[in-house]
């Protein structure tokens, strides 16, 4: 038997299990409670951060047969059928691989019959954004039509290509990215269930690396779990996402801001002849750049931080990491910082098209440390 991967496995299974979306699930119990249910929701924010999720809890919700709570209580044979995705009457549609007419045409139809088994028949269309025009307007007669027992949800990442028509009939809710700590939150009660330590550091590495995205932490954290033996730790989490360590990317910032061209050219054919990828290399250097800037530009202290989580950047570091980057940031000004990482990015555009694989990286450098008047 196959195993579930982790987002699937421990997929949220309440509102109260959802984890920074408050804005969202509060709304959405007061409807509830109100009995004041739309016709037609709007999910949409940016990939992973719990769009179908929450469509789904609240398929569960309003079809729930426990009426003394506002959560769906998970036990009941509608919340079952719905979790183990055997309810005929929740009809997921994926709009990426099903855009046309036809489909639309087939969905019209099925509107017009009343639910089999639950109180709502529910239609939930993800990556709604990509219907075409025809599929779109076809859509918009639906929603206007839209019988007593038929709930519309849609979700995408790209809400402004959507038919204003359509916007205006649906209840827009905007997810967003999560915080580093809330991801990390969430992974350690992952963690916590699978029996699983793991380093604070390491956590915050794969919680950085998601960018903002739970399902990617988790997916991340997946993977992770299949390639290490006992507790979780920095070292692996670097070595299997392919991350340069910090103080690589750091000496080799200092050589820039001395100005010193050919040591931080040397520097450069080091760490290549050590076999160390420059993709890599150049990715961790155009991440460390974007936080220098960050900070740089920000009001926060970082002195009076107590974690390596820089709360008001949502960027990691170790405490060590954040003295350094307090150094660099005053001797650097942000039109220095923007130049190094405009040089690194055209630099990043020519490696592929090199044969020298370093020469464009090289080049930048020049640009970089050359004097200046």
């Amino acid at each position: 038997m196959s195993k579930l991967v982790l987002y699937r496995k421990y997929r949220p299974r309440k509102f109260s299990e959802v984890i920074g979306q408050d804005h969202v699930t509060r709304t959405l119990k007061n409807a509830i409670e109100r009995e004041s249910i739309a016709h037609a929701y709007l999910f949409c924010g940016p990939r992973g951060t719990g769009k179908t999720t929450l469509a789904r809890l609240l398929a569960k919700a309003i079809n729930c047969k426990d009426e003394k709570t506002l959560e769906p209580c998970d036990k009941c044979s509608s919340c079952l059928s719905i979790r183990e995705g055997r309810a005929v009457d929740l009809i997921e549609i994926d709009a990426a691989s099903h855009r046309g007419i036809d489909e639309i045409r087939e969905l019209r139809e099925g509107v017009k019959f009343t639910p089999a088994e639950l109180k709502y028949k529910v239609y939930i269309i993800d990556e709604s954004h990509q219907l075409t025009s025809g599929a779109a307007n076809a859509l918009l007669k639906t929603l206007e039509e839209a019988p007593e027992k038929v709930i519309f949800i849609l979700a995408t990442t790209e809400p402004e290509k959507m038919i204003s028509t359509i916007l205006s009939r649906c209840q827009r809710f905007d997810l967003r990215k999560l915080t580093l700590p809330e991801i990390i939150k969430r992974l350690e009660i992952i963690l916590k269930k699978e029996k699983v330590k793991s380093q604070k550091r390491a956590l915050e590495i794969i919680a950085t690396a998601a960018q903002g995205s739970i399902r990617d932490a988790e997916s991340l954290l997946d993977q992770i779990l299949n390639f290490v033996k006992g507790e979780i730790k920095e070292e692996d989490v670097r070595n299997l996402l392919g991350l340069i360590e910090t103080e690589y990317i750091s000496k080799f910032i200092d050589l820039l801001i001395e100005e010193k061209g050919k040591e931080a050219i040397d520097f450069l054919n080091d760490i290549y002849k050590e076999g160390i990828s420059l993709d890599r290399f150049y990715s961790s250097l155009i991440s460390y750049l974007r936080q220098l800037l960050l900070l740089k530009m920000s009001k926060v202290d970082i002195e009076d931080e107590d974690s390596s989580i820089i709360t008001g950047l949502n960027i990691s570091f170790t405490k060590e990491e954040i003295k350094k980057l307090k150094k660099q940031t005053k001797d650097l000004e942000e039109e220095r910082i923007g130049i190094m990482m405009e040089s690194f990015l055209k630099a990043g555009k020519l490696m592929k098209q090199s044969p020298i694989a370093q020469l464009p990286l090289e080049m930048a450098i020049v640009k970089i440390t050359k004097k200046r008047d």
